[in-house]
């Protein structure tokens, strides 16, 4: 599902993820870095369960800044649920036409 959210003045538009599949994800990409491969086991132990969710977990996301996308190619994402001000269904993006 994509989701667009506002948290703390930025705009982040991206698709949601089970927290176990985000994890997975920035495990490998951390493995996969010489200076943060060190990093990578923080992200392969499992999330403590929770009655409800904390936060949301996007997956190709960007933030939004004028009329441009951070990075244009999508990034991981975190964001705590209470720290959301505003949101909507969908993936926002630009279009010069």
């Amino acid at each position: 599902m994509s989701l667009t959210v506002v948290t703390h003045g930025a705009v982040i538009t991206g698709r949601l993820a089970p927290e176990s599949v985000w994890r997975q994800r920035v495990s490998e990409v951390l493995t996969d870095s010489a200076d943060l491969g060190v990093f990578s086991a923080a992200f392969d132990a499992p999330a403590e369960k929770k009655e409800a969710p904390t936060h949301l977990h996007f997956h190709v996301a960007r933030i939004l800044q004028g009329t441009m996308g951070i990075p244009e190619t999508g990034g991981m994402y975190r964001v705590a649920i209470d720290d959301v001000s505003a949101w909507t269904v969908g993936d926002f993006s630009y279009s010069d036409h």
